[in-house]
């Protein structure tokens, strides 16, 4: 192996980003946190905004206590965010508006309204991806029925990690696995669904050439380099979407295993060869996204939105309680006493979480789960009832039987979620590391920068540098039935 290489990568989430330094050298892989910020939406006069001007200081910021620490050591940077959302460049490459943030509200009604102009199942025939209402061909639908002026104008649309490495290096591209979660993207021709896009009157002059993970896109721009007291470090598109970056830090060397990525969402799938794209994947509500080594295919699911609100809520209520403590609170309470469908839509938007699953229990005619530790197994035992769904469904789609689940992602470390999903699905469960989504980044910073040569030898390095925690499926009598409800109650 090539002597250490030092790598920054940028790992944004919805609640937070941070800048995290990975050193390779003799098979391993050492990573130092150097960076650590918060992120959010910014509302104004109603509407979800990213702050993206903060978030590219808080990227210089970054580089400033990296270059400081490491200097000319540092070989690369790469930057992962969330899917979906975007920014529109006009003349003299100036934002036309700030990035919306996905839960912004002027995508509601959108799926039905497009559905009136393009079929539905001919979206889905072309693209593959899962139907949600943030999808960036619904933002743009929204954005053509109510300020068409603003695509007229733009002459550049950069998803968020895109428009962050543009900044860095004033070098447009648009990377494939991001691009891969618009809906805007025909995994069987390799580009843009253009006439698919006209069809919906949304504009296809702004849209540029697609390029591959591990892509060198260019070198920080003197600029920013003299900010920053940066050398012209390369830029690298790494698997730039947070989930094909975790999945490429995946260790299991088992192809035919299904990763659940899980955090904020839970992305629970299997890699492909080919998109699976048909009748029964459009039912289920199935997406193919890309990945480093070919097809994420996967369903979304709500994930752990639904414990971080609940927190919330009660920290604004003046109850503070850790991840840890609200954890223990559920290892005490009765399990599968209520059951709720995560992805119903009236968990998806900010709220009072809590009264939220009082509320759908109610609804559904379930005991009403009170205090914090029925509310939190509540929302642990659907999440892993969900999973099951998913694992079932794949099979049923595929015709294989998944034989293990990895688990990476900050979900790790919630324990009793991690046992129930091996519980409930039958599968066993291999659980980590926490930190996938910034070691995919740095591992695929390392392929495009020579160090490494396959997508194997990163996962080997995986498997050689960090612990995991296995979780053996025990007999539940009450699965069953739970699954029953579960069944009865998605969709109500």
């Amino acid at each position: 192996m090539a002597k250490a290489q030092k790598y920054l990568a940028f790992d944004f989430g919805a609640s937070s980003g941070r800048a995290v330094l990975g050193t390779i050298a003799n098979g391993k892989l050492e990573m130092e946190e150097v960076h650590r910020f918060p992120n959010g939406p910014v509302m104004v006069n109603g509407c979800a905004y990213w702050d993206a001007f903060r978030l590219l200081e808080e990227i210089k910021q970054g580089i400033k206590l990296a270059v400081r620490a490491h200097g000319e050591e540092i070989a690369g940077i790469g930057i992962d965010t969330w899917g979906v959302d975007f920014g529109l460049l006009g003349p003299n490459d100036l934002l036309i508006e700030m990035p919306r943030h996905y839960r912004d509200s002027r995508t509601d009604g959108m799926i039905e309204k497009a559905g009136e102009i393009v079929p539905l199942s001919d979206i889905y025939a072309e693209t593959g991806i899962q139907f949600m209402q943030f999808n960036t061909i619904f933002q743009l639908f929204a954005i053509a029925q109510s300020n068409p002026w603003m695509l007229d104008t733009a002459q550049s649309m950069l998803m968020m990690p895109d428009l962050f490495n543009f900044w860095l290096t004033g070098v447009k591209s648009n990377e494939f696995t991001i691009v891969s979660t618009s809906g805007m993207y025909d995994p069987k021709t390799g580009d843009w669904s253009r006439c698919l896009l006209e069809r919906l009157g949304i504009p296809t002059h702004m849209l540029g050439k697609i390029c591959r993970p591990g892509t060198v896109i260019g070198t920080l721009q003197a600029s920013v380099a003299e900010e920053t007291k940066a050398h012209a470090i390369p830029v690298v598109a790494v698997a730039s979407h947070d989930t094909g970056s975790a999945v490429a830090a995946v260790p299991s060397d088992n192809p035919d295993s299904a990763y659940l990525s899980s955090g904020t969402w839970s992305l629970l799938g299997i890699e492909c060869d080919q998109p699976i794209i048909n009748e029964q994947s459009r039912a289920l509500n199935f997406t193919n996204e890309g990945g480093v080594g070919g097809v994420r295919f996967l369903r979304n699911v709500m994930g752990l939105w639904l414990v971080q609100e609940c927190r919330r809520a009660w920290k604004e209520a003046g109850h503070e309680f850790s991840f840890g403590e609200l954890a223990s609170l559920a290892e005490s309470a009765q399990p599968f006493r209520s059951i709720i469908d995560p992805d119903d839509e009236s968990f998806l938007k900010p709220c009072d979480m809590p009264e939220r699953i009082r509320e759908f229990c109610k609804k559904t005619g379930q005991p009403v789960p009170e205090d914090e530790g029925a509310v939190i197994r509540t929302a642990l035992d659907s999440l892993a009832l969900k999973y099951r769904w998913v694992i079932s469904s794949i099979e049923s789609l595929t015709g294989k039987t998944i034989p293990q689940i990895n688990i990476v992602g900050g979900g790790v470390n919630n324990k009793l979620l991690c046992r129930l999903t091996a519980d409930v699905t039958g599968k066993p469960v291999l659980a980590g590391p926490s930190e996938a989504t910034a070691i995919g980044n740095i591992l695929v910073q390392a392929m495009g920068l020579g160090q490494l040569n396959s997508l194997q030898e990163c996962r080997e390095i995986v498997r050689n540098s960090f612990d995991l925690d296995s979780y053996t499926p025990q007999p539940l009598p009450e699965v069953e039935e739970a699954c029953a409800k579960f069944e009865s109650i998605q969709g109500k």
